[in-house]
């Protein structure tokens, strides 16, 4: 099916950038991974244009009926232990997440043809560390933490601008708000990493780290 977006034809992103070569990916996957996320982050399209929220990535759980689903959340933390980002831990991903402690996420920065795709292993974050993420919030943020009760029902978006107003007044005299019991941060624990970048005639190059009991491995795939 072929469908039209407009009557001029979308320019072809400019491929300035040299073939994505597994010895990039000689130390490891963090490095290129902090590099292509510096990439996204500086970029500036002709029209002056940037990516908007270049920490942005789609994660993937499966629910109690073996059912995949994908939101997209930020990405908070990286380094070589993976890759952080925070929720509401009864939130609907918390969930699955209690059942099945494995995800994917997906970094799909479009404008630069590239993404990094990651899967592996889901662990909670030390309170101390989710204190530390915590305090980098804006107050805002941190009360609209403590008003959602996130992924359950509610009737309507007037009672959740009154859940705000009430988690407000109960620290307006406070100057530090504390985190929520039942809020904090996951990292996903690398087991897959691959990167992909975007070439013609769909010959994309794609080039997979797979962990083992030997250390990393790294292959290209065929795209």
């Amino acid at each position: 099916m072929r469908v039209a977006y407009g009557k001029k034809p979308v320019p072809p992103v400019p491929r300035e950038h040299p073939h994505l070569d597994e010895s990039w990916l000689a130390d490891g996957w963090l490095a290129l991974f902090v590099q292509w996320l510096r990439d996204a982050t500086e970029y500036v399209a002709p029209d002056g244009g940037r990516i908007p929220e270049p920490n942005a990535m789609v994660l993937a759980t499966v629910d109690q009926r073996g059912l995949p689903a994908t939101r997209t959340v930020l990405c908070k933390g990286a380094d070589e232990r993976g890759i952080v980002f925070y929720t509401n831990y009864e939130s609907g991903k918390a969930q699955h997440l209690d059942l099945h402690p494995f995800a994917s996420v997906t970094f799909p920065w479009v404008l630069l043809e590239r993404q990094v795709h990651v899967r592996g292993s889901v662990t909670r974050v030390g309170p101390e560390e989710t204190r530390e993420y915590w305090d980098t919030r804006p107050r805002g943020s941190q009360l609209g933490a403590w008003a959602s009760h996130q992924s359950r029902r509610i009737g309507s978006r007037a009672d959740l601008e009154a859940a705000l107003a009430a988690v407000t007044k109960q620290f307006c005299d406070v100057d530090y708000v504390p985190v929520p019991p039942f809020w904090g941060g996951y990292r996903l624990e690398p087991s897959v990493v691959e990167f992909w970048q975007g070439r013609e005639n769909r010959l994309h190059n794609r080039i997979r780290c797979e962990k083992t009991s030997a250390g990393w491995e790294v292959f290209r795939l065929q795209p």
